[in-house]
């Protein structure tokens, strides 16, 4: 069974910065490309950043560039995202999620965690 959870969600200040993990089990990591997802309250999915299966290969969302960076351990199944300069408007609940390919932007997603929950707000 495929498993992703995340951690690292909490309450944060503006202009400070977290470290998202998600650790995945049930399927062979190292293989494919994962993502980072949010959905702000009230709103819909918002595609964050990807990172290709040997991390060498990386996207961001605008919103995201020059703040955030993606990354990966393959010998701890483990990708995180790190965010610096948080806003209020990135308070939502952020999922990783498990590409069905090996490199791609915004590509097909065929498993989900449950999130963590990243507030914004002095």
């Amino acid at each position: 069974e495929v498993q992703l959870v995340e951690s690292g969600g909490g309450l944060v200040q503006p202009g400070g910065s977290l470290r998202l993990s998600c650790t995945a089990s049930g399927f062979t990591f190292a293989d494919y490309a994962m993502s980072w997802v949010r959905q702000a309250p009230g709103k819909g999915l918002e595609w964050v950043s990807d990172i290709s299966w040997d991390g060498d290969s990386t996207y961001y969302a605008e919103f995201m560039k020059g703040r955030s960076t993606i990354s990966r351990d393959n010998a701890k199944n483990t990708v995180y995202l790190q965010v610096i300069n948080l806003k209020p408007e990135d308070t939502a609940v952020y999922y990783c999620a498990k590409a069905v390919v090996r490199v791609g932007v915004r590509g097909t997603l065929d498993a989900w965690g449950q999130g963590t929950v990243v507030t914004v707000s002095s």
